[in-house]
């Protein structure tokens, strides 16, 4: 077990809590066992209704996993301690995904990629007036993975499309009305529902008593936008729908795009677009680990992670360069089936 996690029981919940604060409860392979661990043997255990996961102390309930170990993995052994790493990672979320027993995720904060992994495929996902939802990966040559291509895919109006291009934040406001989030909560009402969780009461009954009104959802009023900008499934299309827009707020999400990695844009909305063909989550999974054996020692990885997190300079180098430059054939690589002995399976 890892003192990065901490793991209890109490009353009728088992509580998974993150607790990380230094790193935003980044995940690592350690949290990631115990929390598989801990999840299986609740599994059949009567005095466990409810599982919550939230964090401890700290600004944020998870910004993602340890990008720095994987870019290390990339940089020294050819990817492989990183791909046990999105291995065991994708386990959990799929664990999750088919959970027999109600999980209730609190997104109180900063709530990224590895962290968007162990919530969505929660029954119930509450966020607060503090939770930044984003799924950041295509500006560090990475891609919205962790079930991304799933959750991502099934939203409205090409709200996933635009998310998974832009790394866009939400608030929580803007969560509960994509149908990210479940439930929208106070900050300072979540002591009182897990308070009831551990006493008992129905997840749907005591979520829905706590819950209030949110502010209105900003990213309401730029729908039609996403949904007109975002409609196609090639990249080159959508920039060139935002460049014949003279909207600010065209130009803007035109700009953004320009900093991403031009393989990696491709490589989501291809991910995004064969989701929706996928028969269960699990074959989803498959199809992203596929992704990540390739994406991860590919150039715009490391060098993403470089300008982005490392050095900071945010200029990244990507290869190849442009959206032309990527070829449908080295996407259809990115995308190609494993070796049967190496391919994803669940637990």
């Amino acid at each position: 077990m890892t003192d990065e996690m901490l793991i209890r029981r109490e009353g009728a919940v088992g509580f998974l809590t993150l607790n990380r604060p230094k790193a935003i409860h980044a995940l690592t392979q350690p949290m990631d066992h115990a929390m598989t661990e801990a999840l299986l043997a609740w599994k059949d255990d009567a005095e466990v209704k409810v599982v919550i996961i939230d964090h401890s102390e700290g600004r944020g309930f998870c910004a993602g996993g340890d990008i720095a170990f994987l870019r290390h993995s990339a940089l020294t052994d050819g990817g492989v301690s990183g791909l046990r790493f999105f291995y065991e990672e994708y386990q959990l979320n799929h664990l999750l995904m088919t959970y027999p027993k109600p999980v209730v995720a609190f997104m109180d904060g900063i709530t990224m990629g590895g962290g968007v992994g162990i919530s969505q495929p929660a029954r119930f996902r509450v966020a607060t007036e503090n939770t930044r939802f984003a799924m950041p990966e295509t500006g560090i040559g990475l891609f919205p993975d962790v079930g991304g291509g799933w959750h991502l895919s099934r939203l409205a109006g090409r709200m996933g499309q635009f998310l998974a291009l832009t790394g866009a934040r939400l608030d929580g406001a803007e969560c509960l009305w994509t149908g990210l989030a479940t439930h929208y909560l106070p900050h300072d009402a979540l002591a009182e529902a897990k308070e009831r969780l551990v006493h008992g009461h129905d997840p749907a009954q005591v979520l829905a008593a706590l819950s209030v009104t949110p502010p209105p959802a900003r990213i309401e009023g730029n729908a039609a936008q996403i949904a007109r900008h975002f409609a196609s499934d090639r990249y080159e299309d959508i920039l060139a729908s935002l460049a014949a827009d003279d909207s600010e707020w065209a130009a803007k999400e035109l700009a953004t795009l320009h900093t991403k990695s031009p393989q990696t844009c491709k490589v989501a909305l291809r991910q995004l677009h064969d989701s929706l063909l996928c028969e269960d989550f699990a074959a989803n999974m498959v199809m992203e680990y596929r992704i990540a054996s390739r994406v991860l020692t590919r150039p715009d990885f490391a060098e993403g992670v470089r300008a982005v997190i490392v050095d900071k300079t945010m200029d990244p180098k990507w290869d190849p360069p442009t959206p032309e430059a990527v070829s449908d054939a080295l996407i259809d690589s990115i995308f190609a089936p494993l070796p049967a002995e190496q391919e994803w399976k669940p637990l």
